[in-house]
């Protein structure tokens, strides 16, 4: 499995947000230097992108690097953004600018390729707006003219067994067609998702959830995480960033 730095473990333990903030950027170097990590998602049009990406760079870490492509925080086509939520309604009621999403997917992978010098060795969606009609249709439509022999890995939202109704509900709205979309066109895909809750409890609920997770995880699986080595008064999700980065710290993993 690609994803994962080509290093041998049985699943993969991917940040998210790499470049919303200062926090987050440390928190990926820091726990990539600990090998807790293997991946990380950017988001190249958010304020500390490039700095970030400069010491992705030179730090030579054994870690994947993606695009986390994103249309609802920092999308370089200031009109095309608007909440999760109302993301979600436009695209499933047709309501989206196709041709605007384009050029919106092509200058975010236009953007990752200038600062890292490569192709992604993986896309995902920020609040996994890739799996959304229209959207996916871009992005594949879009990888299948830039990259015609390598084929990044696309994120799976599909949910293990059990799984509480927000990670069913993500699921729900594209996994189904995203990966049967992947199959026609050769991408390879993680197998469920896992690390999904709702951002409450604090470092003692955050450390149950992960030793579940750990637990359940299969080979080809891909754990998401949110961590930050420091608050951010602008982020909401602060505080559950703070609490991730300290359970993944402190952790006995055991990678197989």
């Amino acid at each position: 499995m690609r994803h994962g730095g080509g290093r041998e473990h049985s699943f993969c333990i991917c940040v998210d947000d790499y470049g919303l903030h200062p926090g987050i950027n440390e928190a990926v170097l820091r726990l990539a230097e600990q090998g807790v990590i293997d991946a990380t998602g950017c988001m190249v049009g958010a304020p500390h992108w490039r700095e970030g990406a400069a010491r992705l760079r030179e730090s030579r870490l054994a870690i994947d690097v993606g695009l986390h492509l994103d249309f609802t925080e920092h999308p370089f086509d200031a009109d095309l953004r608007r909440g999760v939520g109302p993301l979600i309604v436009s695209s499933y009621l047709g309501l989206l600018d196709v041709a605007a999403v384009r050029r919106e997917v092509r200058a975010q992978l236009d953007a990752f390729e200038a600062v890292m010098g490569r192709l992604p060795d993986f896309v995902d969606g920020h609040q996994h707006v890739h799996q959304l009609p229209v959207i996916r249709e871009a992005l594949l439509d879009e990888l299948a003219y830039r990259y015609r022999e390598a084929k990044p890995l696309l994120r799976s939202t599909r949910p293990p067994p059990g799984a509480g109704f927000k990670a069913r509900l993500i699921g729900s709205l594209g996994a189904a067609r995203l990966s049967a979309l992947a199959r026609e066109a050769g991408h390879p895909q993680n197998g469920r998702l896992l690390g999904v809750y709702d951002f409450r409890g604090g470092p003692m609920r955050y450390a149950a959830l992960l030793r579940g997770w750990l637990a359940a995880a299969r080979p080809g699986d891909l754990l998401m995480c949110h961590p930050s080595a420091r608050i951010d008064a602008d982020d909401p999700l602060s505080g559950a960033r703070r609490a991730e980065y300290a359970v993944l710290c402190a952790f006995p993993f055991k990678r197989s």
